[in-house]
């Protein structure tokens, strides 16, 4: 038998040495003793899992309750149009995307970037004299959620830090935290139908700030910045020459009393990545179809920053075709009274929520001006029993079947948010619902102070 030695030199945590014999009669290869330790499993999960982290599961989750059973429950608390079936996207949405089905043309992959064509359509809509658009300045993407993560990926490294709204998304934080980027909370201003204290927002900068993120109309607040508010948001950024991130995913859902303005067609030197999407104005999140708009006008971002979003969109294979392939025709067809009507139904939601809850002992609102939420103040020194916002919601459950999720959620206790998309009959019956919640448990001035003693 003829016999041959193959050496495996190993270092670390690489292979050891293998002692293998090669039989000269035959074609089969017998593995000799291995030397060195002996194999074992090591799977471990990676440090960028470890460190994701969303503040509203971890909260939701903990939450353990049941509802009341004599109660039928009412969630006020996800952020989805479609769950109640009240707000059905348009007839034209759902026409150009079977037209596109049929077609039989966009079964395939596309370019990681979106096609050329819809580049060029969401350019073409959102295109303006005060903030000019290209095709080449459009990245599609997979949601919002997506652009927003690509947005952040691209302007900040591990070890930066970025300034996010507080109350906000919490989706901001998940990300940044996921990349190893800080991130550093600004207020907003209840009392200022939430706009930014600039003088706190100024203050947190650094020479490792890579971004703002300004997020317009608000999630959670349901705010909408005035034109003279964004423009000293802009002063901020200019003087200290931090790029803005601008979460635009409720852009024109503002009501009528109030005008949205986005923040690109008021920059004159500010660099910006827009970041939107279908989900939230055309009511179809699940479609997944979201963008990025550069907005560049002093070639401060250069090839640099589109060709690093280009880079990063290449790790998947974007956005689904089929929705790509209508989106012109949806961009197009969709009918102004749609937009109208989805507005109307939001406006007259807030407005009742917000006449019922201001009747409330123990409660203080923030009258919204668009997206789908408002706000609401507890006033934890009338409610002493409970120590905090989240004990308040998981007490609304069980006594009242009503699901408001606690503004801790956001970074901001002692408040709740609602959401305004479910149908008018449950928000006034979940405003009834809280109403009693609160006049049992409320107490005044001295009967708070009573039960602090008897504590």
């Amino acid at each position: 038998m003829d016999s041959y030695l193959i050496q495996v030199n190993g270092h670390g945590d690489h292979a050891p040495m293998l002692d293998v014999h090669l039989k000269s009669t035959g074609n089969t290869i017998s593995p000799g003793k291995a030397k060195g330790r002996k194999p074992r499993w090591a799977v471990r999960a990676s440090e960028m899992s470890k460190k994701t982290f969303n503040p509203v599961r971890a909260i939701v989750d903990s939450m353990k309750v049941e509802p009341n059973p004599k109660k039928a429950m009412i969630s006020l608390s996800l952020g989805d149009p479609t769950v109640f079936g009240n707000l059905p996207t348009n007839d034209e949405v759902t026409r150009a995307v079977k037209e596109v089905l049929d077609s039989g043309q966009y079964n395939g992959y596309a370019p990681s970037v979106g096609y050329q064509s819809c580049r060029e359509a969401v350019a073409a809509y959102y295109n303006c004299p005060e903030a000019p658009l290209k095709a080449q300045d459009v990245i599609l993407t997979s949601g919002c959620s997506q652009a927003i993560e690509l947005a952040l990926a691209v302007l900040a490294n591990p070890g930066q830090n970025i300034l996010v709204p507080r109350p906000g998304f919490s989706l901001y934080k998940t990300l940044a935290l996921s990349m190893g980027i800080e991130v550093k909370l600004y207020n907003l201003l209840p009392e200022k139908a939430w706009e930014i204290d600039l003088e706190h927002l100024e203050s947190l900068v650094d020479e490792k700030t890579a971004c703002l993120i300004v997020n317009n109309p608000s999630n959670p607040c349901g705010s909408v910045f005035s034109k003279s508010h964004l423009q000293e948001i802009l002063a901020v950024a200019s003087r200290q020459c931090v790029p803005i991130l601008a979460d635009e995913i409720y852009g024109d859902m503002v009501f009528a009393d109030c005008k949205y303005e986005p923040i690109a067609t008021l920059s004159t030197n500010v660099p910006i990545l827009s970041c939107g999407g279908l989900a939230k104005r055309w009511l179809v999140p699940g479609w997944r179809m979201g963008w990025i708009l550069i907005h560049d006008r002093r070639d401060i971002f250069g090839n640099e920053i589109r060709d690093g979003l280009v880079r990063l969109s290449q790790r998947i294979l974007g956005p689904c075709t089929l929705v790509q392939g209508a989106l012109e025709r949806i961009l197009h067809r969709t009918p102004p009274e749609f937009y109208h009507n989805t507005l109307s139904i939001l406006k007259s939601n807030a407005d009742l929520c917000y006449a019922a809850l201001s009747a409330i002992p123990g409660l203080q609102p923030v009258r919204p001006a668009g997206a789908m939420y408002l706000m609401v103040e507890i006033e934890m020194e009338h409610f002493p029993e409970f120590e905090n916002d989240v004990e308040f919601t998981e007490r609304l459950i069980s006594e009242q079947s009503v699901f408001c999720l606690p503004a801790t959620c956001f970074e901001y206790p002692n408040f709740f948010r609602v959401v305004i998309t479910v149908p008018e009959e449950m928000i006034l019956e979940a405003c009834s619902r809280i109403q009693e919640f609160c006049e049992m448990h409320y107490q005044g001035a001295e009967g708070a102070q009573d039960l602090e003693c008897d504590k």
